[in-house]
């Protein structure tokens, strides 16, 4: 993997508008970038005018980074059974698709949601009907739902590799769908990538299960806890249970040269520590061996011909 094809960034603040939020991912080095297309407290947006969505289409500089998804909030729970929460739920993911298309952007993040008491397999399958209920509901939005790994905490679903190759089994629309994986969640949850062997089979599970081509975008965070907690408690790189062995095997998987990856570790308002994390993530990518340097092998071949030939070239 080279530097010059990495994607990697953080989730980015859109305080003072969507344009905004270019500003402070460009200024941090920030190569991808994630996002809220709205306040994440609220179930539904307030009216915006079309220069709050242009002023960032339009971004002079918004070529320079990768792609850019969004993350739903964090209320909606496609899992929740019948009454208000669940209509909310579906209405709001109906709304921040369109919000997601009028950005232009390709991927919006959501947690599969917590069952509350139903038991996983009816979770599981009002996942499911209300999946099928958004995507009916905006037959022409061309962004993705991509489906996050959880940490297993509490009740959520998502927490198997198994949950989440069944909710892709069965939606109606597949091809509308993606794959998150979270580093963090993946631990907490029982998955351990933190060594080169423990690696290499959950992704080789992964594939096996769910399927490579469907993985779309990796949400890089230590764990502050341990394996299999199903505690979702992201940490700084290298700080955690996941340790810099885990992160070197992802940074320098060339199956995933072309993911993007965002960090959702904590932060001040200075983004420091994002850039001191990514500072570390791409110092773990290995460099590529140095060609031969034929031209000086030359030289002193050359110098030995001269002396060969009593100091003529031949």
């Amino acid at each position: 993997m080279t530097l010059d094809r990495l994607l990697l960034g953080a989730h980015t603040s859109i305080a003072g508008g969507y344009a905004q939020a270019v500003d402070r991912a460009l200024a941090a080095g920030f190569t991808a970038m994630q996002i809220f297309v709205k306040n994440n407290h609220q179930w539904f947006p307030r009216p915006q005018p079309d220069s709050s969505f242009t002023s960032f289409t339009h971004h002079p500089r918004l070529t320079e980074l990768g792609p850019i998804v969004a993350h739903a909030g964090y209320l909606i729970n496609p899992a929740a059974p019948e009454g208000q929460n669940r209509e909310h739920s579906i209405r709001a993911l109906e709304t921040e698709l369109e919000l997601a298309e009028k950005l232009s952007l390709p991927l919006i993040v959501i947690h599969p949601g917590a069952h509350v008491g139903q038991g996983e397999r009816e979770g599981l399958s009002q996942i499911i009907r209300a999946l099928d209920t958004v995507v009916a509901a905006t037959p022409k939005i061309r962004c993705r739902i991509a489906l996050e790994t959880t940490a297993g905490q509490g009740t959520t679903i998502g927490h198997s590799f198994g949950h989440i190759a069944e909710i892709l089994e069965k939606v109606k629309k597949p091809d509308r769908f993606a794959v998150c994986v979270d580093t963090a969640h993946l631990l907490a949850a029982g998955y351990d990538i933190s060594n080169a062997a423990g690696y290499e089979k959950v992704f080789s599970d992964f594939d096996k299960i769910i399927g490579l081509k469907w993985l779309a975008l990796l949400h890089l965070n230590d764990s502050k806890v341990p394996l299999g907690s199903h505690k979702d408690r992201h940490e700084h790189i290298g700080r955690g249970h996941i340790g810099l062995a885990g992160f070197r095997c992802i940074m320098n998987d060339t199956r995933f040269a072309h993911i993007p990856k965002i960090l959702e570790t904590p932060k001040g308002k200075e983004m420091l520590e994002d850039i001191e994390n990514i500072r570390k993530l791409t110092g773990l990518i290995k460099k590529p061996k140095s060609e031969p340097r034929e031209d000086k092998r030359c030289k002193r071949k050359g110098r030995g011909a001269k002396r060969e030939n009593g100091g003529r070239a031949s």
